[in-house]
């Protein structure tokens, strides 16, 4: 199992307002989420660069908090922290506004529709809607992919600068994900911005084998982007041509009738 990195960067704050036990404690409680199953004392501590003594008082801090149990040898999440969850996206603006618009679009298309936004170098998805209000297993909400290779990644990485995108794309790791997936930086930092021009993002099979997706940037008030709205389909049954003719004035409508209510 990989390590779980600490962020460099708050730590390099430094002075009385870094509190290093609860940085500890976020970076065991997130390794639950790197990892599908139930982890040992002895998982946890090496995969969070932790003494072992340090994990246990962690597990043992967030054991008695609610958030985690135990079979004496195997540590596991429990259902209270679908509170921490439950807290962002009803107080999330982006996700207030756009799920009706998600609906809507979803409807129209008969197809699922997901909103995204972008966590470093992983796009989060956080709201989904589906015309039967049936979700195939796959991308739920909270799950992550890389966002180089996802058409709401690159809708997303169109927010930056050609000097902050060619850095950003500099420091990745362009691990393919299909055959299909692009792995040159200069050609990926060249879709990038043809992506950005064009006002859409459309992945064929990068992320996904036999997948594809159309993607458009959401603008809030002042034109920044904040996240991204997409439509997939499998390759058998939707055509790149009609993702572009069907799905992307949909998706342009939606994203355009919520920008003067994103502050």
């Amino acid at each position: 199992m990989p390590k779980l990195k600490r962020n460099k960067d708050a730590a390099d704050r430094g002075g009385t307002d870094f509190i290093e036990s609860l940085d500890r404690g976020l970076r065991v409680f997130e390794l639950f989420g790197a990892d599908r199953r139930s982890m040992t004392l002895s998982d946890l501590a090496k995969a969070a660069d932790l003494p072992r003594a340090t994990a246990r008082r962690i597990l043992f801090t967030l054991e008695r908090a609610g958030y985690v149990t135990s079979d004496g040898k195997l540590f596991t999440l429990t259902p209270r922290v679908l509170r921490l969850a439950t807290s962002y996206l009803s107080s999330n603006q982006v996700v207030s506004v756009l799920q009706p618009v998600l609906d809507q679009v979803s409807s129209a298309a008969r197809e699922i529709s997901s909103l995204a936004i972008l966590d470093g170098q992983e796009v989060v998805f956080i709201a989904r809607a589906s015309p039967a209000r049936v979700f195939s297993a796959g991308v739920d909400i909270g799950y992550r992919l890389p966002a180089f290779c996802t058409s709401v990644g690159r809708a997303l990485l169109g927010k930056l600068s050609n000097g902050e995108l060619a850095a950003a794309i500099a420091a990745m790791d362009l691990t393919p994900m299909t055959p299909f997936t692009v792995t040159d930086k200069d050609l990926l930092l060249a879709t990038i911005m043809t992506d950005r021009e064009k006002g859409y993002s459309l992945v064929d099979r990068e992320a996904e084998p036999g997948f594809r997706s159309i993607s458009v940037p959401v603008r809030r008030y002042d034109g920044t982007i904040v996240a991204a709205i997409n439509m997939g389909a499998h390759v058998d049954r939707v055509s790149t041509g009609e993702m572009i003719d069907r799905f992307l004035p949909l998706l342009r409508d939606g994203a355009e009738s919520v920008k003067s209510l994103l502050l």
